[in-house]
């Protein structure tokens, strides 16, 4: 579990670096006057990246301090609460939740790239999005039953 979580850490700086070069990139683009639909993607891209970063970085940290380490109880009341893991179940849920941000960012960043992209295949992704959604209500919905018939 420790390994997870030190792979996931390192994936997310990854990202981070990813995300400052794309960066970099756009402003090398918008400073040399050059096209203003790449600069807009660019900012896309690396807002993809950053957010994908942060997913990891907080998901490096629930298997970490959910799985492997244990906090005091006093350090544990000053985290908010969206970092406190209880358990597999609640880390599914939230990992199908933040895919669910990712797809759709990258939905949108996908759109903003300059060119012409657009046919059928764009549809996909929003029916991907749309049955991981529903996806994401049944698990729910099977969490609360599950809570509600525990004696």
């Amino acid at each position: 579990m420790l390994f997870a979580s030190f792979g996931a850490m390192v994936g997310g700086l990854m990202m981070f670096w990813a995300a400052g070069t794309k960066l970099a990139r756009g402003f090398e683009v918008l400073f040399a006057g050059g096209q203003e639909d790449y600069v807009g993607a660019a900012i896309m891209m690396a807002t993809d990246s950053l957010l994908f970063g942060v997913v990891l970085v907080v998901f490096a940290y629930a298997i970490a301090f959910g799985f492997v380490f244990q906090l005091s109880e006093t350090s544990r009341k000053r985290l908010p609460a969206w970092m406190h893991i209880q358990g597999v179940a609640e880390l599914k849920v939230t990992l199908v939740q933040v895919i669910l941000v990712y797809l759709t960012v990258d939905f949108a960043t996908d759109i903003s790239e300059p060119g012409d992209r657009l046919s059928w295949e764009t549809l996909v992704m929003p029916i991907a999005i749309l049955l991981l959604s529903g996806a994401l209500v049944l698990m729910s919905w099977s969490q609360g039953r599950r809570e509600t018939s525990d004696p």
